[in-house]
């Protein structure tokens, strides 16, 4: 396929130095290598070029629709850029300056150039002398997340998924990246959350004043000037657990008054039963004549 057909099905049609670079880096690759060897076709191969391309001249490249159009997976994918890109010896580079100002947030620059510089001494603080030389911290993933828990940090709002497609990474590759960094540079990038007091935010105490109780606590208080620990205790407690308190007092006081009834109806064993005796011998006017003197 044709690479200014495959850039219009990427929406690149438009860039013709990123379509003249990605042809170069075509030429380039097919001099150096067989990519074949690598298990990479002739149309990835195409797309891979016009993703490193892109990301030179600093254009959004759509890697959804590329995955797609390759008929690999993400994983796969990934690879065979990264493959393809040290075959060519090719390293994309993102910059904090050109993020700051592409995206509106120049004073985040110095925190996140902080924070890559601590971020480095710490990782390689952590790992041993043999791993420390070949620990490369050029990839734009680094950069790019950095810049957006800083933005995160500050309470500015980035475009997550602009920021994976300039660097050319993967989403899972990021989140991992950033959840590295929070963690050993928490005093940098972290955000703290602390548990509020219901009471001290504004729309909750509202909230408290208009109950009940809280209404007859405060008229109790005016009027007297004393007011018990109990029921201060009680209405320190929040909603739910105050009323579910209040249902086991009532349960504990039906409960009592219950137990309390059948002691008083329970007859007495000491005292001798007495056993009814029903006559069978009477006749039924006799019957009548009871019945009609009861009615009377």
């Amino acid at each position: 396929m044709d690479m200014s057909a495959i850039a219009s099905r990427l929406g690149l049609s438009d860039s013709r130095p990123v379509v003249r670079k990605a042809a170069e880096l075509r030429r380039l690759c097919d001099v150096t290598f067989d990519s074949s060897v690598l298990g990479i076709g002739e149309v990835c191969k195409a797309i891979i070029c016009l993703e490193i391309a892109a990301s030179k001249f600093q254009v959004i490249f759509d890697r959804a629709e590329a995955v797609r159009m390759s008929g690999m997976s993400e994983k796969a994918y990934i690879r065979s850029f990264n493959a393809l890109q040290n075959g060519l010896g090719v390293k994309t580079t993102l910059d904090v300056r050109e993020l700051g100002i592409q995206f509106g947030c120049v004073r985040l620059i110095p925190f996140v150039q902080k924070g890559l510089s601590l971020y480095k001494e710490r990782f390689l603080a952590a790992l041993p002398p043999s791993r420390r030389a070949s620990t490369d911290f050029g990839r734009p993933v680094f950069t790019a997340a950095a810049f957006y828990l800083c933005a995160k940090r500050h309470k500015l709002k980035v475009d997550k998924l602009k920021l994976i497609d300039l660097c050319g990474t993967s989403s899972s590759e990021f989140t991992t990246v950033s959840t590295s960094m929070a963690d050993l540079c928490f005093d940098v990038f972290g955000i703290a959350k602390e548990k509020k007091d219901p009471k001290s935010i504004k729309g909750n105490r509202e909230l408290l004043d208009v109950l009940p109780s809280k209404r007859k606590h405060d008229d109790d208080s005016d009027s007297s000037g004393e007011s018990s620990g109990d029921d201060q205790d009680e209405l320190d407690l929040p909603t739910y657990k105050r009323h579910k308190k209040m249902k086991k007092e009532a349960y504990n006081e039906w409960k009592s008054s219950v137990l309390s009834s059948n002691k008083q109806t329970k007859p007495d064993p000491t005292k001798p039963r007495k056993q009814a005796q029903l006559n069978f011998k009477k006749k039924p006017s006799d019957i009548a004549l009871e019945v009609s003197s009861a009615a009377n």
